[in-house]
């Protein structure tokens, strides 16, 4: 699964990346973004806008609220999420999303996401990153719906970030999926409402592993309430080496961690 995840970079270099206008959005620059959160994305039906949803889907016929932060790319199948598996897409059938995976795709912008193993899970967090810092800011595979509250009759709009096997990363560091990460040639044809769904579904493998990397974080990142630039400084060494790129320094430059009177104004709610 993908329950937390890093969003930093400004608003113009958003808007530079994917060829959008924010229109105005000021975003809270944020370590660990969590369920119930809002959070950046780009949608199929405002391509070239961006907008703020909430973080954990709610499909438009529940009776309550919900906060469904991942979907299956192979819906009830792969019960053992078998890396190999290249079996049935079944999002595509599957109640909760098979309206959404058709008619209501979504980019969600990220910097970097936080996994821990299958068993410990946020008590061994890493942060998982791109190699290329090019490539950065990057965009998972999203879905989104709109519930109508219908006791004020408040419209919430929310998505959630589509997963898939575990790659040769996340596999190292013990867990057994993978976050879809849409290369982004491919970011067009995922907002394409038009599409062929044949088309949409052939996205939803893993990225190769080779292209991200990991390193090992403090568990002070399990609760939602900490966000903060120091949740992502590394307490151990890197799953694969590098010498030439460093998230936490590059973080840094980019003004997050550039004084501590200014980071603070940054996180303070």
């Amino acid at each position: 699964m993908c329950g937390r995840y890093v969003t930093v970079t400004k608003v113009k270099e958003i808007e530079k990346r994917f060829g959008i206008n924010a229109n105005g959005i000021e975003l809270k620059p944020s370590a660990n973004v969590a369920a119930g959160q809002l959070a950046p994305v780009i949608t199929n039906l405002q391509p070239k806008e961006l907008s703020i949803f909430t973080f954990g889907f709610t499909p438009s016929w529940a009776q309550k609220k919900m906060y469904v932060i991942n979907a299956r790319s192979e819906g009830d199948h792969n019960k053992e999420d078998d890396v190999n598996y290249r079996g049935t897409i079944g999002i595509i059938s599957k109640p909760m999303f098979r309206s959404s995976i058709r008619s209501k795709r979504c980019l969600v912008i990220a910097d970097a996401f936080i996994e821990g193993p299958k068993a410990e899970k946020l008590n061994k967090p890493f942060c998982v990153y791109m190699r290329n810092k090019d490539e950065r800011p990057f965009a998972f595979a999203g879905i989104w719906n709109e519930w109508v509250d219908k006791t004020s009759g408040e419209i919430f709009k929310s998505f959630a970030i589509i997963t898939t096997q575990a790659n040769s990363l996340t596999q190292k560091i013990g867990h057994h999926r993978s976050p879809v990460i849409l290369n982004q040639e491919d970011e067009a044809l995922w907002l394409d409402t038009d599409a062929e769904l044949s088309d949409i579904t052939s996205l939803l493998r893993p990225m190769s592993g080779d292209r991200m990397n990991a390193y090992p974080i403090a568990s002070e990142i399990k609760s939602p309430k900490n966000d903060s630039l120091h949740l992502l400084q590394p307490i151990g060494e890197r799953v694969f080496k590098e010498y030439d790129y460093e998230l936490y320094s590059s973080l840094n430059l980019e003004g997050m961690g550039a004084a501590p009177a200014r980071q603070r104004r940054l996180f303070e709610d």
